[in-house]
C-alpha cells in the first residue's frame, strides 16, 4: 500500500496564506523526506476559511523545486471551471518541472459557490466534466487536438508541451458522490474518495457499484484502484489523542456544515436535499463520533488496527492521511504526527 498526504489549506481569520503556504511547501518537503509516496492538493474556491488554495497547480510547481522523489497529485482539479486545453498544457508543465511526478486527479465538484463565482451553470457540471477530461487525454497523447462536443469545440490545435510520462500522467477520478462511481468505474479510471464525505456505510455500498460497473466494462484490475482519505492523528497516549486534534478537527467540520448552506439555492433537488441531511448530520457531529466513523485517531495500536481493517475491507491501494483538518494545529505537532506515523504505522503496512 502506498501513503499520501492530503493539503486544503483552510485559513482561520488570525492566520496569513503566505503562512499557510509556506507550512504546506515545508510539510511536502518533510514528507518526502521521511517516505511519503504522494502530497495531494485540493482546488477550493471563494470560502477562506474553508480554503485558500485556488490554483494546486501552481503549487506543485512551486514544490517540485524543494523536492526530488515525492508524487504530486491534484486532489483534485476541478475540470468543469477551467478551460480543458489550459487544463493539459498546466499540468503537462507541472509534470516535465517534476520529472514526471504528476497524478492527475480530476473531479467536478459540488460547491455552489464555485460554479456561481465562474458564471457557470451548475447543471451543466456533468457534460462539462467528461467532455473536458476527454480533450485533456487527447491533448497529452495526440499530435492535435479536434473535438466538437457540447460545451467545447476545437477545431485543430496542437497542444505543447507533451507530459514527460507516457502515456499520460496517471489520472484518478474523485467519488464523493454516489453518481460518480459507476462513472469511474465504467471509464477504467482508479477512484478516490473521503470518508468526511461519504460515511463508512455509503462508501461501502459505492465502491460495490464502482467494481460491478468496472468489470462490466471489461477493464482489468491492477490493484492501484482504490485511493481513501480520512483525518489522521498518531498520538503517543489516549489522553494526547482525546484533547490535541479536537479543536482544529471539529473547526473543520464546523465550516463544512457552515460552508454547505452557502449557495443553496443554485443546487438541484436530489442535492440540495443530501446536503440538507449532510448539514444536519454535521451540527451535531461528536469528536469521539469522528473518531468512530471518520478519522482514525488515536495511539500508533489503535491507528495500525483501523487502518488494516480498511486496507483489507476496500483493498485499498493508496492511504491518504489528512494531517490537520482545520488547519488550527502548530506546523511542530503535525510534523510530531507524521513522524510517529512513519515510525510506528507505515512500516507495518507496506
Amino acid at each position: 500500500m502506498k501513503f499520501g498526504f492530503f493539503f486544503q489549506l483552510p485559513c482561520a481569520p488570525w492566520q496569513s496564506d503566505q503562512e499557510r503556504y509556506s507550512d504546506t511547501l515545508a510539510q511536502i518537503k518533510h514528507g518526502e523526506h521521511v517516505g511519503f509516496d504522494t502530497a495531494w492538493l485540493a482546488e477550493l474556491h471563494f470560502f477562506p476559511e474553508f480554503s485558500v488554495m485556488s490554483s494546486p497547480l501552481i503549487v506543485a510547481a512551486a514544490a517540485t523545486q524543494h523536492t526530488q522523489r515525492i508524487r504530486l497529485g491534484m486532489a483534485v482539479s476541478l475540470l468543469p471551471l477551467n478551460n480543458p486545453i489550459r487544463s493539459a498544457e498546466d499540468g503537462a508543465t507541472v509534470d516535465i518541472l517534476s520529472h514526471g511526478r504528476l497524478v492527475f486527479g480530476v473531479g467536478r465538484g459540488t460547491n455552489p459557490l464555485h460554479y456561481r463565482g465562474f458564471n457557470i451553470p451548475m447543471e451543466e457540471s456533468r457534460d462539462r466534466f467528461t467532455e473536458a477530461l476527454e480533450i485533456v487525454t487527447q491533448a497529452w497523447t495526440n499530435d492535435r487536438v479536434r473535438y466538437e462536443g457540447k460545451y467545447y469545440r476545437i477545431k485543430d490545435v496542437a497542444v505543447h508541451p507533451k507530459p514527460m510520462e507516457k502515456p499520460h500522467p496517471p489520472i484518478r477520478i474523485a467519488t464523493n458522490s454516489s453518481d460518480t462511481f459507476p462513472l469511474a468505474g465504467r471509464l477504467g479510471y482508479p477512484m478516490f474518495s473521503s470518508l468526511v464525505v461519504v460515511p463508512l456505510p455509503c462508501f461501502r455500498q459505492d465502491i460495490a457499484v464502482y467494481w460491478q460497473t468496472f468489470e462490466e466494462a471489461g477493464h482489468t484490475r491492477t490493484g492501484e484502484e482504490v485511493a481513501l482519505l480520512f483525518p489522521l492523528y498518531v498520538a503517543e497516549t489516549e489522553a494526547e489523542a482525546q484533547t490535541v486534534p479536537r479543536q482544529s478537527i471539529m473547526h473543520y467540520f464546523d465550516v463544512l456544515s457552515r460552508r454547505m448552506v452557502a449557495g443553496d439555492a443554485d443546487l438541484d433537488a436530489a442535492t440540495r436535499e443530501r446536503n440538507k441531511e449532510m448539514h444536519a448530520r454535521l451540527q451535531h457531529l461528536t469528536f469521539e463520533e469522528v473518531r468512530e466513523n471518520v478519522a482514525s485517531i488515536g495511539t500508533p495500536a489503535h491507528c495500525i488496527e483501523r487502518i488494516y481493517w480498511l486496507q483489507h475491507e476496500f483493498h485499498l491501494s493508496e492511504l491518504i492521511c489528512w494531517f490537520n483538518p482545520g488547519g488550527l494545529m502548530p506546523y511542530q505537532t503535525v510534523l510530531a504526527s507524521m513522524s510517529r506515523f512513519v515510525a510506528h504505522i507505515m512500516p507495518n503496512l507496506r
